[in-house]
């Protein structure tokens, strides 16, 4: 059964969110309704939506919990082994070539069943 303080916390959350994604909404949608403005300005709108509804979302729990989530993908990602330079162009190669002959099977496969429908079966030349 779940906690009543989570769930207050959760619908307190879900508004947090929500006036995060009005705020930046209205930042596009700013952006746009003065187009007849000077850029500067415009951008400025734009930036201040972004970042209102960034701040609104950094106090909300799925705020906080995707920051955490960035950090230890960023975390994750500096620990991967990438492959050298050319073991990349033999497996991009391998990739090219395979798709190559894939081509030209499905290539001949239809040739194949087209001449098998059209010209024994049904009669007809092209």
């Amino acid at each position: 059964m779940a906690d009543p303080v989570q769930t207050a916390g959760s619908t307190s959350d879900r508004v947090k969110v929500i006036v995060a994604f009005v705020a930046c909404v209205a930042g596009v949608v700013g952006y746009y309704f003065l187009a007849d403005r000077s850029a500067p300005l415009r951008i400025a709108v734009l930036v201040l939506g972004v970042v209102v509804g960034g701040v609104v979302a950094w106090f909300s729990n799925a705020g906080r919990n995707f920051v955490v989530f960035a950090q230890e993908s960023a975390r994750e990602v500096r620990k991967v082994v990438w492959p050298e330079r050319k073991d990349s162009l033999r497996m991009t190669g391998i990739v090219f070539g395979f798709a190559v002959v894939m081509a030209l099977f499905l290539w001949g496969a239809d040739r194949a069943l087209e001449f098998v429908l059209y010209d024994l079966i049904l009669g007809w030349k092209q």
